[in-house]
């Protein structure tokens, strides 16, 4: 039923959100150049990879070294704007409609992340990444990893679709009031402060 779910949703999507996808992919054009998306690999379902798309946000300015300059400095006003709203999101109904993710789940995080989760964390991973998850609609960028992952895993004891619709409806409502919104993309930050990375 999940799925049906998903795919009923990526039908509707797709007829509201083509033009003003054209719109952006016009403007990214223009304000950040090619590529108009950009692909990174995340961990899937049982911490399968897979590609997921999101709209380019930053430029790709560099030192005279060559090296990529801090995000902070690459994120133009165009991308910020792409992010406070969310709509930097909107390729992932493609990832949904391939199967990859769901409108309802964790977040996907970087695949270097994997070794570090604890026993109870990795249960996360159990089933489909989600646009959009409990633990967003619970605080976002405003909580800590651990309650983050706390949330994640009581979405998969819980998980149901009269659960995914209440989801979905406070994720509207939050998006449109940029409640628990941060400029800075946090699925990028390392979530284990406390542990050595490897």
């Amino acid at each position: 039923m999940k799925r049906t779910f998903d795919l009923l949703l990526c039908s509707i999507c797709i007829l509201i959100f083509t033009v003003p996808m054209a719109f952006i992919c016009a403007g990214i054009y223009l304000f950040l150049g090619k590529p108009i998306i950009f692909c990174q690999t995340r961990p899937g379902r049982n911490g399968a990879p897979f590609k997921m798309y999101k709209f380019r946000t930053m430029t790709d300015a560099r030192d005279s070294a060559g090296n990529l300059l801090p995000d902070s400095m690459r994120l133009t006003k165009f991308g910020l704007f792409l992010r406070r709203t969310s709509l930097d999101e909107l390729p992932e109904i493609f990832n949904v409609l391939k199967g990859e993710m769901s409108f309802v789940g964790p977040r996907p995080l970087l695949m270097q992340y994997l070794d570090h989760y604890t026993q109870t964390q990795a249960r996360r991973h159990e089933v489909l990444p989600g646009i959009t998850g409990w633990a967003q609609v619970n605080g976002r960028n405003t909580i800590n990893w651990e309650q983050r992952f706390e949330l994640d895993v009581w979405y998969v004891d819980n998980m149901s679709i009269a659960l995914d619709i209440k989801i979905l409806f406070r994720t509207v409502w939050k998006v449109l009031k940029r409640e628990g919104v941060a400029a800075k993309d946090s699925e990028t930050m390392y979530p284990f402060s406390n542990q050595k990375k490897n």
